[in-house]
């Protein structure tokens, strides 16, 4: 176990909001050992951008953690040479001309018919209702699973991100991403011959990726690529309802959805962290890692780390947000980025605040999650 000094976290207290915490461990202790995660924390900044890239020490790879063991062994707990082989055959199906010329209308089209749905009714859980849809229907294009049902595509997604995070053990979790994944695996099956054009799953098979490492890519795009952009599209339009004043600049053509987008994900970041296993003995600062310990590399903490970022735990849409990290560092930075953020700023926000005259909040929005963090329920109404 590494030698950095010990700090305990409520767990509850951490789930509802973790920044606080993380707010006093970059000040006392930016590198802590936390017993109740049982995993070193690396908190700041540059500390996180520096170590990412030291995959010789802080590897993703991780055959006894818990995606692996729940999900199989995706891209992401792969190092080197075989991670970037994985990355370059799935690469024709998310690269920024691809989503360009061939997502963003599918996306579009997608949310245009959720909105039209919407419309009439005057008032909805903006998290369930419009997020979570958007999301799922552009996933099941992006996968190739176009069977499965949007809220079967967001149930999958949520149990296994549970799953990956259960590191309490929770029988129960581990028993509902074990049927979410079983559940997958049959939608790929069924798709494996033919699957749609340019999907995810059409370049992997063309592209002579293994049937095992195609299955546990399909569900780590699923398991990143649902509720990330969920709760950012329903976390962004609260920071905009909740932030009039930014909103105005937007509408005024004198900032973007895009810079709005950006901010939230620095501000609430829906990635909070990464996990690493330590390969070799090192140290860092004045601690001392040894082989096999956990770290997790808190994106959540370094998107709001003093240091880079003036009152960071305030939302501001017009500040730099080039130091941040939301969608990671390194070798391991997000393939999906370029879709994310088409869908979320360049389609999802856009038409959301277009299609819906005079959006508001009519309650309580309570948000949850430290590993991955979103609003639970957003209710709003419109003027029909």
């Amino acid at each position: 176990m590494s030698d950095a000094p010990e700090f305990h976290i409520d767990l509850a207290a951490f789930a509802a909001d973790p920044y606080p915490a993380l707010a006093r461990m970059r000040a006392e202790a930016p590198i802590a050992y936390v017993p109740e995660l049982g995993a070193t924390l690396i908190t700041r900044r540059d500390d996180v951008h520096a170590q990412e890239k030291r995959i010789a020490t802080f590897s993703s790879l991780q055959p006894e953690g818990l995606m692996t063991r729940l999900m199989g062994e995706n891209m992401m707990r792969k190092d080197g040479a075989p991670h970037m082989e994985e990355r370059r055959i799935l690469f024709p199906a998310l690269s920024p001309r691809t989503v360009q010329s061939h997502w963003k209308a599918i996306f579009a089209a997608r949310a245009e018919a959720i909105l039209a749905e919407l419309k009439p009714r005057g008032a909805c859980d903006l998290v369930t209702d419009f997020a979570m849809p958007v999301s799922a229907e552009a996933l099941k294009a992006i996968t190739g699973l176009t069977g499965m049902a949007a809220a079967h595509m967001d149930h999958v997604s949520q149990a296994m991100i549970d799953g990956c995070a259960n590191y309490a053990g929770d029988a129960q979790i581990e028993a509902r991403c074990d049927a979410a994944t079983a559940s997958i695996d049959a939608h790929i099956t069924e798709m494996w011959e033919q699957p749609p054009e340019r999907s995810a799953l059409a370049v992997m098979i063309a592209g002579g990726m293994s049937a095992y490492s195609t299955r546990a890519n399909i569900k780590l795009i699923i398991s990143g690529g649902q509720n990330e952009p969920r709760d950012a599209i329903a976390g962004t339009a609260w920071a905009l309802l909740t932030h009039p004043e930014q909103h105005a600049l937007i509408r005024e053509g004198r900032h973007s959805y895009q810079e709005a987008f950006a901010e939230y994900a620095r501000w609430i970041s829906p990635i909070g962290m990464s996990p690493r296993r330590v390969a070799q003995t090192d140290r860092v600062r004045e601690v001392t890692f040894d082989p096999e310990d956990r770290v997790f590399l808190m994106f959540s903490s370094a998107c709001r780390d003093e240091a880079h970022f003036d009152a960071p735990e305030r939302f501001d849409l017009t500040r730099d947000t080039q130091a941040a990290i939301s969608f990671g560092a390194g070798p391991h930075f997000c393939a999906g980025a370029a879709a994310s953020r088409c869908l979320i700023a360049e389609v999802a926000l856009p038409l959301l605040f277009s299609h819906l005259p005079n959006l508001r909040l009519t309650g309580e929005v309570p948000f949850r999650g430290w590993a991955f963090r979103g609003p639970v329920h957003m209710p709003v109404a419109w003027d029909i």
